[in-house]
């Protein structure tokens, strides 16, 4: 297939009311597993147990609810349309300096293929299977670090994600966030920009964690440090004020599944 064949049918897509449609929803769903994954971590926090604060726990508990396997393939088709959403944007990135295109290109692709995994653990549950997020970055660890120069590999996962944390991070401080958006005037549009602004914050000092993870594996040669969304979480509350901070950055995570929801409505799509 050509280039140019990739963006006409990027453009075709992007064109589809009924493609733009479920990209929205893919931004709701994307709401319900962050909220459940701040619900867990919440009750982590304050000692009520919770299980597992990642994606498959919060699929798991999906699961568990009356109509939670209508859900879950809500799930997997919204996540999925939103990550062929991304894609299609990356082939139409419009940037004219060379080198910030293809930044911006790497990260719609990285954000699509992280949609595409949590659909993909979404249809393992709505197929009645089950998955354990941290066992697989933990066989991620061991595989790379099985490898020649696993260390560095490892090490530059962890920075990669370490980066697209402090991305969120400053997409919070600076509101950049909102060019994404059509955000309403008055008290509508203050609110989620609120919202934004704290979920962002959240979901970046968690992923930044994970990060830090992946680089604590590579040093000590220990592919268990690397325990994914769950380790990271439960990670905070070693920390001193650990189960304040792990239950301000899981209700941050809720503020963010809110905010989902929100740009579902005001994305600009």
């Amino acid at each position: 297939m050509t280039p140019d064949t990739l963006k006409s049918t990027a453009s075709a897509a992007q064109r589809s009311k009924t493609f733009r449609t479920l990209a929205r929803a893919g931004y709701a769903v994307l709401g319900v597993v962050h909220i459940v994954i701040g619900a867990i971590a919440v009750s982590v926090a304050v000692g009520a147990g919770g299980g597992e604060a990642d994606q498959g726990g919060a699929m798991q508990q999906i699961a568990r609810v009356p109509f939670g396997t209508v859900v879950l393939w809500a799930i997997v088709l919204g996540l999925t349309a939103l990550g062929v959403w991304q894609v299609a944007g990356a082939f139409l990135e419009q940037e004219p300096d060379t080198k910030k295109k293809w930044g911006k290109r790497v990260k719609d692709v990285g954000t699509a293929l992280a949609y595409f995994a949590t659909g993909t653990t979404g249809l393992v549950y709505a197929l009645g299977g089950s998955s354990d997020s941290s066992e697989s970055s933990t066989s991620l660890s061991a595989a790379l670090l099985a490898t020649p120069g696993g260390v560095f590999l490892l090490v530059l996962v962890g920075l990669v994600v370490v980066g697209i944390g402090v991305g969120f991070i400053v997409s919070g401080a600076r509101r950049s966030f909102e060019k994404h958006l059509s955000l309403p005037a008055g008290a509508v549009g203050r609110g989620i920009r609120t919202l934004g602004i704290v979920g962002y914050l959240a979901k970046g000092i968690v992923l930044g964690v994970v990060g830090v993870l992946f680089v604590v594996a590579a040093f000590t040669h220990d592919p268990e440090k690397a325990g994914g969304l769950d380790a990271a979480l439960k990670s905070l509350a070693a920390l001193p004020f650990g189960q304040v901070i792990l239950w301000l950055v899981g209700a941050g995570l809720i503020v963010y599944g809110i905010y989902c929801f929100a740009r579902a409505r005001y994305a600009k799509v």
